[in-house]
């Protein structure tokens, strides 16, 4: 959410017209920068002494994935080699029964008389044995960065430290500060004193900045406490200098507080963690430097062979401006209508919304026809009586038909009766 806050802000870094898009009138220039930064006095921090250029270096376009890629390959390359001793799991003489004693062919520790005797070894599965697969020194510890990737996460990172959002959103308070980038006079670089450069930044308005270092300060977890590592403190602002003339010494005493010479600026410095928004203060000298290093689009860096700043995708990073243009609509094809869904037939003996959308009455008689059958009903019981009245009028006992019709055939069947009888008393 933070950096989506400042995108718009810090993707503006480059021209503000439409050059780059066909089609797009150029529209009146206006400025995407601060043109000029004001350079406060070291030993009266509220006054300035002058003003100085944006570095174009500051205007870069801004790169949180390369920062993060880099920063993580970076990091990798002060690691130590380290792995587990090969010795550890097979120090015992065991060997294995063989076969022919019901028990698994792994090899058994000697002796008697102890649990350990018999007991399993140097089987990675065993208790006591070795581990499988046991790590190497001789792993890819280090990784080759890309020489140019790195230079363009550095510009990255210094033009975040410029925008307040991102500063902010990194976690920083610089609500009292005057302005970003901060830049004091080269008196700063003179300072030997911890107590003149914790006055000093007290006055440029670090104040709470120097507090939230101070109450961060926290034990570290796990075995690094006892590795001369013991404390962890939350990153504070960045001092660059153009010449040490004792403001290393004097600063380094201070929690969170870190130095670094223009000319060895270190992602690591600029971007811990990976994140860049890095709250840094310039002095004079290092800040005039930054032109002399990267130079501009135009003139590449002086100071750094073949070099030349990352140019932004994008030259005005107002999209929606961009899009809703007469210049870019009036080129564009027309919208697609989607075609006109084609409903469903449903067949209305089995849909009571189907038969209702024909019949706006169905439902009602439904319902009363439900009524007409339900028991007891007044209906029910006139049908029943008619039935009844029916029944005795044209049903008369045995004066039915079918009741006539099997008369014809009673006669026949009683002879037949006779006969079988009689056949069975001669017998």
């Amino acid at each position: 959410f933070w950096l989506k806050a400042a995108w718009l802000e810090a993707c503006a870094h480059g021209a503000a017209d439409c050059r780059s898009l066909p089609g797009v009138a150029r529209p009146a220039n206006m400025a995407t920068a601060r043109p000029v930064v004001s350079i406060y006095k070291s030993d009266a921090p509220a006054e300035k002494s002058g003003t100085l250029p944006m570095p174009h270096v500051l205007m870069s376009p801004l790169r949180p994935d390369l920062v993060h890629y880099i920063h993580t390959n970076v990091s990798k390359n002060a690691r130590q080699a380290v792995s587990v001793s090969p010795k550890p799991g097979y120090e015992t003489a065991a060997e294995s029964w063989g076969t022919g004693r019901a028990v698994a062919r792994v090899p058994r520790a000697p002796g008697g008389g102890t649990h350990r005797a018999g007991q399993g070894a140097f089987g990675n599965m065993c208790r006591g044995g070795g581990m499988f697969s046991p790590t190497k020194t001789w792993r890819r510890w280090h990784r080759c960065v890309n020489v140019t990737q790195k230079r363009h996460a550095v510009a990255t990172a210094l033009a975040a430290s410029s925008l307040p959002p991102l500063v902010m959103a990194r976690g920083h308070r610089i609500g009292e500060v005057s302005e970003l980038p901060l830049v004091v006079s080269d008196g700063l670089e003179s300072i030997t004193k911890t107590k003149q450069a914790v006055e000093v930044l007290k006055k440029l308005g670090c104040t709470e900045e120097l507090e939230r270092c101070i109450k961060s300060r926290k034990i570290r977890q796990g075995k690094g406490k006892m590795r001369n590592r013991r404390y962890t403190v939350r990153r504070g602002p960045l001092v660059v200098f153009g010449e040490d003339k004792g403001i290393v010494r004097a600063f380094r005493n201070i929690p969170g507080i870190q130095t670094a010479s223009v000319k060895d600026l270190n992602l690591l410095k600029l971007a811990p963690g990976g994140y860049f928004g890095r709250f840094l203060i310039w002095t004079e000298s290092a800040f005039k430097m930054l032109n002399k290093m990267y130079g501009t689009l135009k003139s590449g860096a002086p100071m750094k062979r073949g070099y030349t700043l990352p140019r932004a995708q994008m030259e005005n990073a107002d999209v929606a401006r961009i899009i809703n243009s007469t210049e870019v609509q009036s080129v564009l094809r027309p919208k697609l209508e989607a075609p006109a869904a084609v409903p469903m037939k449903r067949n209305p003996l089995r849909s009571m919304e189907a038969m209702t959308q024909l019949n706006p009455y169905a439902p009602e008689a439904k319902e009363a026809e439900k009524k007409r059958q339900e028991k007891g009903s007044a209906e029910v019981k006139k049908r029943k009586a008619a039935s009844k009245e029916y029944n005795k009028k044209h049903k008369r006992g045995p004066d039915t038909f079918y009741k006539t019709l099997m008369k014809a055939f009673e006669a026949k069947a009683q002879a037949d009766k006779k006969d079988d009888a009689a056949e069975e008393d001669e017998e």
